[in-house]
Order: C-alpha cells, then structure tokens, then sequence
C-alpha cells in the first residue's frame, strides 16, 4: 500500500518544484552559515588553546566545517535537479540517480541531527578541558623566560579583563600557586626567606590576606565588595561563553535539519510525480506521488529480507568454499577442519 499519496497535474508539479529550488538556495546559504559559525568557532578556540589541556574540543567545529561544505554541494545539486525537472524530458538523464540521492540525502540529515546534538552536549567535554588547561595555564603563568610559555601570563591577563574573570575556580587558586618569578624576588629579605621557608615545595606564595581585610581599606566589606578583583572564576566565565555559542550553533543546526528533511520529502514527491507520468507528450496529464511505496512496516521488512540474504549470500559463499578447500585433505582431519573453517566464518560474519 502506498503511503501519503498526492495527485499532482502540471501546474502543482511546476509550483513543487520552483518551490523545492527556492528552498534548496535556501539550504546553501544555510550550509554556508554552518560552514562560517564551525569557522568562527575553531578561530575562538585556537586563540585560546593554551588554556585547554587537549585538542579533543576542535572535533566540534571540524564537523560543522565539514558539514558545511557538503551541505553546500548537496543542495546545489538538488537545486540543479529541481530546475531541470520543469522539463520532463531534461528530467530523464537525472532519474537514474535520484534513489541513490535520496539515500545520501536521508544520511546527511542523520549526520545533521547528530551534529545538533554534539553541540549541545560539548559543555561537559569543554568543561574538564577548560579545569585542566587553566590549571596548568596558570602554573606556568611566571615563566615567562621559558620558551613556549613566554606569553601564558599575557593570554591569562587579558582573558581575565576582557571575561571580566579570576583565577580558574576563583581568585583564591592564585593563593595556592607561585605566580610571581623567582627573577623578582629578592632572596635577601626576610619576608621573601620566610614565605619559601613556611612552603613545604619551597615556593614563594601569597595569600592575598588584604583582600579579605576590612581594615586595611576605607569603607570596604570584603564579604559584599567586588572592587578589587573578579569573583567569578575563568572556567565558568568560559564555560558560559562557549556554551551559550554552541547553544546557539546547535539550535541552528537543528533548524537546518528540519530544512533538509522538508526538502528531501519534497524531493521524492517530485521525483515520483515525474515517473509515474502515464503520456510524456501530455503534459497536462495528471500523476501521483508518493512519500513510501508501501507501507512502513512492508518497508522496514523489506529492508530486513534484503540484509539476511545478503548475509546468507556471504555465509553460502563461505560454506562453498570451505567444502571445495576439504576435497583435498586427508579424511581423518576433515570433520576438524570442517569445525575450525565454519568458526572462521561466523567469525567473520
């Protein structure tokens, strides 16, 4: 039984397809769209890749590149299919390969919706990224002499201005790290001696104590004030910021495969349509089209008996050649030969 039918005459097949070319434009600006936001994206995580302890968090972007520009190329050859297919007769060349277009237009959609929902779960892949790169970020904040960490502690400091930001948790995990360079310190001095005596690393830290002293300034409650420094940490500063990006991306994406989908049916409207016309030298005949020729349980069945005959294919094919490899062993070792070839072929199935 088929399913969805659609009685179409000429001028519903001329509105759907000048519709479905409309729409496919449509879907390449849009793959474009993916194309710059997975660009951007990449852009803002390699200004800040010092900070991100691995490179795992650039698969993202790399897919919506990637996504991007094939999305680009499927649509323009949609649209080139839909503009042919005004012409019944420009229309056959295309017909050939319009079932093996749909297939690969029902995986692009898949890999879409998955693409979606990659977006909205980096968060939690961001997050250990972020916690761990910060943390060895500022660790390495006063080496600023050691090659490939001379600008660490001018990336921390603008990304704490600009993200109005401190510290990676917050600003009292400066307190635990030496952050100033041994080059700075005057070793003389008692109080330099006497806070890398009191560290059991032998580290010169600093606890920040006037910040949490009401007394050493004027009108100041360190418990509601934030002249001084920025309470909220670096890593959920970011966090907020490239989530609410790829939020953003992902609700995008989303969209556009809801796009792709509408213009994928379409599609296989018109292409039905345009076969089942009964007189080519009629246009004004009328056709039907259809979303499934039957229905979806005949369907999927159908999809079923065709994967276990191939797999019978390949289990036959094994079995042929196990028996043609017998004929030539001596008949004690047959029966165990026989065992082992057979357990080779389930193996490989």
């Amino acid at each position: 039984m088929v399913l969805l039918k659609v009685k179409f005459n000429l001028k519903k097949r001329v509105k759907l397809a000048q519709g479905l070319w409309l729409m496919y434009w449509l879907a390449v600006m849009a793959g474009v769209l993916v194309f710059s936001m997975g660009l951007f994206f990449k852009i803002e995580l390699r200004k800040r890749s010092e900070m991100m302890d691995n490179n795992e968090s650039h698969f993202v972007p790399n897919l919506l590149i990637l996504v991007g520009l094939l999305a680009c190329g499927v649509n323009v050859f949609g649209g080139k299919v839909c503009h042919d297919s005004l012409d019944v007769t420009k229309f056959g060349k295309w017909k050939p390969m319009i079932k093996h277009f749909l297939c690969g237009c029902i995986v692009f959609n898949v890999i879409l919706f998955l693409t979606a929902l990659l977006c909205f779960c980096l968060r939690l892949s961001l997050q250990s990224t972020l916690a761990e790169g910060l943390k060895n970020g500022m660790k390495f904040y006063k080496d600023t002499d050691t090659p490939g960490r001379c600008f660490m502690k001018k990336t921390l400091d603008l990304m704490q201005i600009e993200f109005r930001c401190c510290g990676n948790t917050n600003y009292r995990d400066w307190f635990e790290i030496q952050w100033i360079s041994n080059r700075y310190l005057d070793f003389s001095t008692s109080e330099v001696k006497d806070r890398v005596l009191s560290n059991v690393e032998g580290k010169y830290l600093m606890d920040g104590f006037q910040l949490n002293n009401n007394s050493a300034h004027y009108d100041y409650d360190h418990h509601t004030e934030e002249l001084n420094i920025h309470t909220r940490g670096c890593r959920d500063a970011l966090l907020s910021y490239y989530g609410g990006m790829m939020n953003s991306i992902g609700a995008l994406v989303l969209l556009f495969t809801i796009l792709e989908v509408a213009v994928t049916v379409g599609l296989k409207y018109l292409s039905t349509a345009l076969e089942t016309i009964s007189n080519l030298e009629d246009p004004e005949c009328e056709s039907e089209g259809w979303l499934l020729e039957k229905s979806v349980k005949e369907t999927v069945a159908g999809y079923m008996e065709k994967i276990k005959s191939l797999r019978k294919g390949k289990v036959g094919e094994g079995e042929a050649q196990a028996v043609a490899t017998l004929g030539h062993w001596p008949n004690p070792l047959s029966l165990v030969t026989l065992v082992s070839v057979l357990t080779s072929v389930l193996d490989g199935l």
